[in-house]
C-alpha cells in the first residue's frame, strides 16, 4: 500500500527514545501492578478529562462491564444503546446479564436523542451513547432525558479521547466515561488497556475494588470482581503519550478539514456542529458506489475500512434479542454506504492528497 490506513510503527519511531526510558523505567523499578505509573497516568488523565477520577483497567470492554456492575446492572435489566457501534459496547451489556435496547442513530453516526424516551420502560437502568467515529454525542438532550428519568449515563468514549462538547471533555459529561486505549486508539497503549472516570466518589470506590477481584485490601474482599488492571508498562507509555494527544487530535482535525473541502462535491462528508470539537478518530465518508470506490482505491494503493458494514442488531449472536432488517433504517442505511479513509497524525501532506486525488478520481471515471 501506498497510503496505508493506519501505520502505527511511524508513531514509534517519532518517540522511540521516550518510549523506551519509559519501559526501562518500569522494568528497573521491579513494580509491575499498581504502582506509582499507573497513579500518576491516573491522577494526569483525571485533570485532562476534568474530573475528579480515573481509573485503568485491563481494556475498554471491560471498562464498559466495570461501568454497568458499578451501578447495578444486571439480570432483567436493559441498556439503552446504538447498533452501530463496535461489537465490544452491546458484548459488555450482555455479559452482565442485561438487555441491550437499541435505538436508531442520526446523520453524525451517534444515539438520536429524540427517540430515545420511547425506548424508555420500566426494565431500563442505564443509558449508554456512544461517541462514535470520535465525535462527541449530543450530552445536553441525553442529560437531561436521563435525569428525568432518573437513570445514570455511561459514555462509551472508546473512540473519542480529548474530544469536546461546549467545551467540556467527553468522559466527564456523565456518570461514568468508559474508554478504551486499544493500539488503533488515538490514545494509544502497545496492547491493551482501557479507563473510567467519574466525578462520583461513591462509584469510584465500587470500581476502585471491582478491577480488583473486588478486595477492598490485600485481605478482604467486599464483593467479587475482576482481574483487570491497567499495568505499570502500559500506565508509562500512555502518560507520556497524553502529553502529545492534543497536538496528534488537532493534526487529524487538519486533515479531516481538508477532505471535507476537497470531497464534499463527491461523496456526503461528516458536517461538523458549532459545539463540538471532535477528534476524528475515523473520518467516515457515504456514497451508494462504496464497495466500487474502495475496490478502486485499493487497487491503486490506497487502503480504507468499513466500520462497520454489519450493525449489530443483525449479527447472528444478536437474534435473540428479537431484532430484524428494516427496524433501524438509519444505521442500517449507513452501514450499506459508510468508507473509512485514512486519517492519523503521521500521515504526510502529500498522502492526504493521493487519498482525495484517488476519490475524486474514481468518480471522474464512472
Amino acid at each position: 500500500m501506498s497510503v496505508k490506513y493506519i501505520n502505527l510503527k511511524l508513531q514509534y519511531k517519532t518517540l522511540e527514545k521516550e518510549i523506551m526510558s519509559s519501559i526501562s523505567r518500569v522494568l528497573e523499578s521491579g513494580n509491575f501492578i499498581l504502582g506509582d505509573e499507573l497513579k500518576n497516568f491516573e491522577l494526569e488523565i483525571a485533570k485532562y478529562c476534568d474530573v475528579q477520577y480515573a481509573l485503568g483497567v485491563g481494556n475498554g470492554t471491560d471498562s464498559l462491564r466495570i461501568a454497568l456492575k458499578s451501578l447495578g446492572v444486571g439480570k432483567g435489566d436493559e441498556v439503552i444503546t446504538v447498533p452501530n457501534s463496535f461489537i465490544a459496547t452491546v458484548g459488555s451489556i450482555v455479559e452482565v446479564g442485561a438487555r441491550p435496547r437499541f435505538v436508531d442513530v442520526g446523520d453524525d453516526y451517534n444515539i438520536n436523542p429524540t427517540l430515545i424516551e420511547d425506548a424508555i420502560n420500566e426494565h431500563t437502568k442505564a443509558i449508554m451513547p456512544v461517541h462514535l467515529t470520535g465525535r462527541p454525542a449530543d450530552m445536553k438532550i441525553i442529560m437531561q432525558i436521563a435525569h428525568k428519568y432518573n437513570l445514570p449515563v455511561v459514555e462509551d468514549a472508546a473512540q473519542a479521547s480529548g474530544a469536546k462538547y461546549h467545551g467540556k471533555k467527553v468522559g466527564s459529561l456523565g456518570n461514568i466515561g468508559s474508554f478504551s486505549f486499544h493500539p488503533l486508539k488515538n490514545l494509544n497503549a502497545y496492547g491493551d488497556g482501557g479507563l473510567l472516570t467519574t466525578n462520583d466518589q461513591e462509584l469510584y470506590e465500587q470500581i476502585f475494588r471491582l478491577r480488583n477481584h473486588g478486595l477492598k485490601n490485600r485481605n478482604e474482599c467486599s464483593s467479587f470482581g475482576y482481574n483487570s488492571r491497567l499495568d505499570e508498562l502500559q500506565a508509562a507509555i500512555l502518560n507520556l503519550k497524553l502529553s502529545y494527544l492534543d497536538s496528534w487530535n488537532e493534526t487529524c482535525r487538519l486533515i479531516a478539514q481538508k477532505y471535507q473541502k476537497e470531497l464534499s462535491d463527491v461523496v456526503e462528508v461528516p458536517s461538523d456542529k458549532p459545539y463540538e470539537e471532535p477528534i476524528y478518530h475515523t473520518f467516515i465518508i457515504q456514497t451508494d458506489k462504496r464497495d466500487d470506490l474502495q475496490t478502486y482505491l485499493d487497487k491503486q494503493g490506497i487502503e480504507t475500512k468499513i466500520h462497520y458494514p454489519i450493525p449489530i442488531h443483525l449479527h447472528e449472536a444478536a437474534r435473540y434479542l428479537g431484532y430484524k432488517e428494516g427496524d433501524f433504517p438509519n444505521a442500517e442505511k449507513q452501514a450499506k454506504r459508510i468508507l473509512s479513509l485514512p486519517i492519523y497524525p503521521e500521515l504526510t501532506e502529500i498522502e492526504v492528497h493521493e487519498v482525495i486525488d484517488g476519490v475524486k478520481t474514481f468518480f471522474r471515471q464512472i
